[in-house]
């Protein structure tokens, strides 16, 4: 375990981040450390207001602020929310912290069809990046996407042949699947860049072990029991770590050397706090062809389809279709 923390954030100062999910929690612990070395952070949230109200606590809490903020609404259950995003972005962009999700709910779908989880964790993200590529490539160092998973994924299997929980449906085996997700899309997207020659754009993966946010509260909000909204909330006080300290391992996979392809999480007790360090994900993470045919479907879902280009040529994302042609892998 290292002993790095936020205080060893470098100064920042003209980079521009991009957080999801940046309102409450990690995302915004992450928002406050990163503009409290310069950085220019743009929070985006699927509620402008809630994510004003973030701005207004940092800048009222904090001291010393030399970073800007700024909120632009950012739906990651609405292709047409991302594609709005992306479109809306101006200039380049350095780092791409992939941190939004939705933990162990009822079966939902989102907006185009896809079971809520999945959809927001995984494709929401997997789309963003790809419109964001363009933008990433013109920063003028290397830029930095780092994808938010969780220990769970350990768990997580991802089944082609029910994606969207429609014939059997478990909230944490769909967690877990989207969590996972997360990992293989991670080091997929390292692969194809390394194929294509660019280094100029890396692609980490981290997880903040055990920490006490609102996302443990809505599993059971949504279902509407208070006995394991407060069952929750004990545990939470009894083993988590802060969302601080949460943040740690997303903070430390945006800026650290040589963390292209990597897994970071925090290093202490079973990791679940702790200072962040490189670690080795699931077995099932590493398997290349599932990364891979979870790639081309992602990009048939979503109508996302990566054009990876070296040096001398542009990199861009197209859009195939206004939507997904179909809310099922064909497979």
């Amino acid at each position: 375990m290292t002993d790095w923390t936020a205080a060893d954030l470098p100064e920042m100062t003209g980079t521009r981040v991009v957080v999801t999910g940046a309102n409450s929690g990690i995302g915004k612990e992450a928002t406050r450390a990163f503009a409290r070395v310069g950085a220019d952070v743009t929070l985006a949230c699927r509620s402008v207001d809630r994510g004003e109200e973030a701005v207004a606590d940092i800048e009222r809490t904090e001291s010393r602020l030399p970073g800007e903020m700024q909120v632009q609404e950012l739906d990651l259950a609405d292709l047409d929310s991302v594609a709005a995003f992306a479109d809306g972005w101006e200039g380049p962009l350095d780092i791409l912290c992939n941190n939004a999700g939705v933990m162990a709910i009822p079966r939902t779908e989102t907006h185009d069809g896809f079971e809520t989880q999945f959809g927001v964790n995984h494709l929401g993200h997997f789309a963003l990046t790809g419109r964001l590529l363009d933008a990433l490539r013109a920063s003028d160092g290397e830029a930095r996407v780092v994808t938010q998973s969780s220990a769970v994924h350990e768990r997580g299997d991802i089944d082609f042949d029910d994606l969207h929980g429609e014939r059997s449906y478990d909230k944490w085996e769909a967690y877990a699947q989207s969590k996972l997700a997360n990992v293989l899309f991670g080091y997929e997207l390292q692969r194809r860049l390394d194929a294509a020659g660019i280094d100029d754009v890396t692609s980490a993966v981290c997880h903040p072990g055990w920490a006490a946010t609102n996302l443990q509260r809505r599993g059971p909000e949504a279902e509407g029991s208070e006995l394991k909204r407060l069952l929750m909330k004990a545990a939470n006080g009894l083993f988590a770590q802060s969302a601080e300290r949460g943040a740690w391992p997303m903070l430390y996979a945006a800026v650290a050397d040589d963390v292209a392809g990597e897994y970071v999480g925090p290093g202490g007790f079973m990791n679940a706090r702790g200072a962040p360090e490189r670690q080795r994900s699931s077995e099932r993470s590493y398997d290349e062809a599932t990364a891979a045919r979870l790639w081309e479907v992602s990009s048939d879902l979503t109508g996302v389809d990566y054009e990876f280009a070296g040096d001398d040529a542009d990199t861009a994302a197209t859009d195939e279709s206004d939507t997904a042609d179909s809310a099922t892998a064909d497979d």
